[in-house]
């Protein structure tokens, strides 16, 4: 996939189609001119891969990728040009009253297995209006490479108990719990940027699941205040997130991460660090009931390990 999305960097646009299943283009040059229109299109349980290059434009639409809908890519023209985009918000009331809640405010859902997405912005464009999240995905084997999550409070939900998940070189935003949910996910190299004093993440990881989040070779930093922005802080007691060889700037806690008010959690949750850097590494004064990984346990942090013998680049 990294071959292809080089071809289409490369390419003229007049040559692009041929090397796709579909195009979604919002002047009409493709084969359709919104996105869920390419999705709907895409065969119930196809075991082959579906490629749909979006090109670039800003398209407003609630994506829904159901669970019948396997093997999905979406590629864009660059995540600073494809753009999907929704403004709904927890608060907000549906045509009977209720409140649409903080699932119903996601502007895109992923329930489809083994599904990918290349060089897109994904967005919640809200703004700070409570829980306002810009991807939910349930799916399992989903894969981002090269993609932007922007949004305030509780932006990117890997929200399936049983989802398996992989993020490379994508930047995710947001402001309180911006990275919350049960699913087992690796994050590889992303820029996680704190807009505001808060938590970064909001694991609700299951008791019987053997990890929850991992950031490896991340850079976390943005405009927060120095020593206001807390790792993470758990949502469910059996919460699990580690951060390693990562570069932390001066916006962390000196704590490093938050209890949520609660002497349980802090029994059964498991938050650990190995081999940061940067202003925000310092653990000397650390909440004590996290943990620092010793070489030897930190090796056994793998990709393959943590995903359960999914590796997102075979």
């Amino acid at each position: 996939m990294k071959i292809l999305t080089l071809i289409i960097l490369l390419l003229p646009s007049v040559l692009r189609a041929q090397d796709f299943d579909f195009v979604v283009a919002a002047d009409g040059s493709g084969d359709f001119t919104e996105v869920q229109a390419a999705i709907d299109a895409v065969p119930h349980l196809r075991k082959n891969r579906t490629n749909i290059l979006i090109k670039e434009g800003t398209y407003k639409e609630k994506l829904i990728v159901p669970s019948t809908k396997t093997n999905i890519t979406f590629i864009g023209d660059g995540a600073d040009k494809t753009i999907l985009t929704f403004d709904d918000f927890a608060s907000r009331k549906n045509q009977f009253g209720e409140e649409i809640g903080t699932s119903g405010s996601s502007s895109v859902y992923i329930y489809g297995d083994g599904f990918e997405a290349y060089d897109i912005t994904f967005e919640n464009s809200a703004g700070e209006v409570g829980q306002a999240v810009a991807m939910r995905v349930d799916g399992d084997k989903v894969k981002f490479v090269n993609c932007r999550f922007l949004g305030n409070q509780d932006t990117l939900y890997p929200h399936g108990k049983n989802s398996r998940q992989y993020y490379e070189n994508c930047y995710i935003e947001g402001t309180v719990d911006f990275i919350f949910g049960w699913s087992t996910v690796w994050f590889e190299g992303c820029e996680i940027y704190c807009k505001r004093n808060g938590y970064i993440t909001a694991a609700s990881t299951e008791e019987t699941s053997a990890h929850g989040f991992v950031f490896n070779n991340c850079k976390i930093e943005g405009s927060a205040d120095k020593g206001s922005v807390f790792l993470g802080r758990p949502w469910r007691p059996y919460a699990q997130t580690i951060f390693m060889n990562c570069e932390l700037s001066e916006i962390i806690h000196p704590e490093g991460w938050d209890p949520w008010r609660s002497e349980e959690k802090k029994k059964t949750a498991f938050y650990a660090e190995f081999n940061n850097s940067g202003k925000g590494a310092k653990t000397k004064s650390r909440a004590t009931w996290t943990h620092q990984l010793t070489k030897e346990e930190a090796d056994k942090i793998t990709i393959e390990n943590v995903l359960g013998g999914w590796i997102p680049h075979d």
